[in-house]
Parts: structure tokens; sequence; C-alpha cells
């Protein structure tokens, strides 16, 4: 990761330095969350034949797709996205800064969430938004009610014929939640259809959020009851976790309904907000990074990374990896754009983000030392937990200590090198 001063070192490096580290602790951790078998436990011949295929790896993938682009009305933005623990990346996104035509100064992005495979969240990022232009309520002129029908019809038509070309391809399950955003030159349309969700930051606080569509949720629960089925285990059927999504039709088959009456439905929740010069950045991400983040502390991170970064593309993968280690087990996918009244760069900010570096590796010496003193083995979990416990003034407000551990992790190899024990002649050992 590229930092305000030293950038010598790549993120994902560091990190797999530390699940190797801690691999068998990690592993033990996650398997037995998962319910597996403890260590020395092995389950008998009726277990192994019932026991499903874990969806969670043993190590995360850290490979990272990035983007970055922008809009002539000054517009910026960047897409990070990581698959994580998740056996399978099921995550996808449309980014279009400019609509074109008579819509030029419009954009569109979104996040799909996909869940029980990626093939309907792949088939929706490629056809949601032709289905909402299709309706043909989106114009130039800009009638708030006319485009939130558009976007409420468009995601109908889309799952409408998400359901003929899943029973012609053999489609039996699977679905996607979808959070996405259309901007145009007065407005911010957000469309929430299930768990994922949007956050718009002005004048550096939470100005607006989407509401995540779950099945306990009392209007969701009521829906859900109403065609027949239950809330269990605050799933659907003791199954499901989200209460809106395309797709998911095993859910959608109450008869004398609508669509939108469905125990799954596929009606997004539309809500305008007024543009103002105020905005300063819109985030839309999966629930891989709300399960580990709240609205406010993501917003404060984000704020600050901008005074000291000034790629975006640095900032997603912050984001990424800060949702990493606070425990995220999910695929992390997450938009973020940048209106003209986002923070700028910084040189008090990157003067305090120099000091706190600095600081930082002087505590992981400090620390280092002191372990060796004691006769014990400064790896390099046992430094992180000591350094947990201190207190560090200066850290990243809504990252805290996670958010820098690329600096320490960094500051830890630096010191076992200049440790390494030496030969009588001088030199290292090879």
């Amino acid at each position: 990761m590229r930092t305000a001063r030293k950038g010598s070192v790549e993120m994902p490096a560091f990190v797999r330095q530390l699940v190797k580290e801690t691999e068998k602790r990690v592993s033990s951790l996650f398997k037995g969350s998962r319910g597996g078998a403890t260590d020395g436990e092995q389950p008998g011949e009726e277990e192994r034949e019932e026991m499903m295929p874990s969806p969670y790896l043993d190590r995360p993938v850290l490979d990272k797709l990035a983007e970055e682009g922008s809009a002539r009305w000054g517009l910026t933005y960047a897409l990070g996205s990581m698959q994580g623990w998740r056996a399978n990346m099921e995550d996808f996104h449309n980014c279009v800064p400019q609509l074109g035509g008579e819509l030029t100064d419009w954009s569109f992005f979104a996040v799909f969430d996909g869940h029980a495979g990626s093939t309907v969240a792949e088939h929706c990022s490629q056809h949601l938004l032709g289905h909402i232009l299709g309706t043909g309520g989106i114009e130039a002129e800009d009638d708030p009610e006319k485009v939130r029908g558009a976007i409420i019809e468009g995601f109908l038509q889309t799952d409408k014929q998400l359901h003929s070309v899943a029973r012609r391809e053999g489609w039996e399950r699977g679905g996607t939640t979808v959070v996405s955003t259309l901007i145009s030159p007065y407005y911010i349309y957000f469309a929430n259809c299930g768990d994922s969700r949007a956050v718009l930051c002005r004048s550096g606080q939470v100005c607006f959020s989407t509401e995540d569509h779950k099945p306990y949720s009392p209007l969701e629960k009521e829906r859900i009851e109403s065609a027949g089925g239950s809330v269990t285990f605050q799933r659907i059927n003791g199954s499901l976790a989200v209460s809106r999504a395309l797709g998911d039709f095993n859910y959608k088959g109450a008869e004398n309904r609508t669509p939108s009456q469905q125990m799954v439905s596929p009606e997004p929740e539309v809500c305008v907000v007024a543009r103002s010069p105020a905005d300063e950045f819109l985030v839309l991400a999966c629930d891989g990074v709300w399960d580990t983040i709240s609205n406010e502390e993501l917003c404060a991170f984000i704020h600050n990374r901008l005074c000291v970064c000034a790629d975006l593309r640095d900032v997603c993968t912050q984001v990424i990896d800060l949702c990493l280690y606070k425990g995220s087990l999910d695929n992390i996918s997450i938009i973020l754009l940048c209106f003209p009244g986002a923070p700028q760069l910084s040189a008090e900010a990157l003067h305090q983000e120099a000091e706190l570096e600095d600081l930082l590796e002087s505590k992981v010496a400090e620390i280092y030392d002191e372990l060796c003193a004691r006769g014990e083995e400064p790896d390099l979990l046992s430094v992180l937990t000591v350094l947990a416990s201190t207190v560090i003034p200066g850290l990243p407000p809504g990252g805290g200590i996670q958010s820098k551990r690329n600096c320490i992790i960094s500051a830890y190899y630096q010191q076992r090198e200049t440790h390494k024990p030496t030969s009588p002649n001088g030199l290292g050992e090879s």
C-alpha cells in the first residue's frame, strides 16, 4: 500500500506474512466458529457424510481488483474488491461515470453482492442499467418522481427477465442484493435491494444512509409471513439472510401475489437527496464492509484518509484491509465516489501521518527489545498483541490500530532484520 510518506512495500505481502505467522491460531479460530471439529476430535463416518463444504477458505485470497475514473462534471471514483475468506468471489459491480447523450452529466454506480453462486450477480451487473434506462423515465428534465418510478420498474423488469433466463438455463437457486446510485445534476437517487448499503458524507458527517432489508425487520417480516414464509434464526425459513433481492426464485412462488409481495421482494427502496455543494463523498459497499464498521466510523476514516492519500484506489484498499483486520469473513467490495467538495491533501495531515508512523515504529522497537530482554521470542503476533493494548495518540478516526497494521508489520520485520544474530566473522547468517 502506498501511504503518505512510506510506500516501498505492498500491503498484500504484509498480510500474507501475518497470516503465515498466525496460521494455526487463525485457522483454528475460524474453523471452530463454523462449527467444525475442534483440535483432537475427528468426526464420525455419519458426520463426515453430512458435512457440507465450508464456505470459507483456510487462508484468505488477498488479491484486489482496483479501478478508478472520473466524469467531466467533477466526479472522481474508485472501486476496490477482494475475495477474502470466502470460498468464491460472488461480488460484481457497475461503474458508468457518464451515461451519454442527453444524460452526459448523469452517472450510475452499483454493487451486486451475490449469494448461492455468482451467476445472478454477474447477470444483473450487465443488464440492470439497461432495464432502468429502457423504461423511458430517465430524462434530462430530471423529474424525481419519474426517475424514482423508472428505477423501481427497471429492477422489476430485470428480475422478470432474469426469471426467464433462469428457467431456460436451469439456474435453480441463487440471488443478489443490489445497492446503486444514479446521480443527476440536481439529485442523488439511492436504490437499495437487500443488505448492501450506501452512505453519503456531507460536511464531514453522515448525511444519509440506506436501510438494510433484513427478514426480522417488522415490515419485511410481515410480508414474508403473509406470503407463507417464516422467520427463524433471523432468516427466511431459517435459510436466507436477506428479505429483498434479485433472483432467489424459490422464495417467489406465492400465488395471487405481486412480485413485491413475495417472501423475497425484488423491489428496491428508492430515496432521493438533493445535491449540495457540501457533499464530500458517497460510498457503496456490500455487507462484508458493514459487518465490521459503522456508517460513522467509515465516514470518519475515509475523510481522514483523503487528507493524506491522493489515489482513491489506495483509500479503497485501506478500507478493504481495515475490514479484513476487523474480522470480515465475506467478500469485500466498495465504490468510493468523490464530489468536488471532497477533502483534499493537507500538509498538516501529512505531517501528522508521518509523526504517527514514526511513533509506531519506535513503539514496535521498544516492544521487540523488551520481549528479547525477557528471553521471549518476539513473534509478530506477540508484538501486535502488546501494541493493541497500548494507548497510541493520533490514530486515524474510525480505523484505530487496525488501520496502521501495514506500518506496524513493516516495522516488525525491520526489527527482526536488525536483531539477526551475526557469525564470529561479522557476517550475518545465510
